[in-house]
């Protein structure tokens, strides 16, 4: 998955951001704070993605709902 796509879709599920903060950009969402992986030229697997939404709390029922 791009990490503009990952981006668009954490919005969609109420995500704020992302903001600049020390080497990483982060994004919240109330108390929660997920940040994000640098931007590289290769997409992001889906080990990675399944770590980043544990870490959001998002389930895999929320990831999917969101339209694509």
């Amino acid at each position: 998955m791009a990490r503009r796509e990952l981006v668009r879709r954490l919005r969609l599920l109420g995500f704020d951001g992302p903001f600049v903060g020390g080497r990483h950009e982060f994004m919240l969402r109330g108390t929660r704070r997920l940040i994000l992986p640098n931007p590289h030229r290769e997409d992001i697997g889906v080990d990675l993605l399944a770590r980043l939404l544990r870490q959001a709390d998002v389930t895999r029922e929320e990831w999917e709902s969101v339209e694509t």
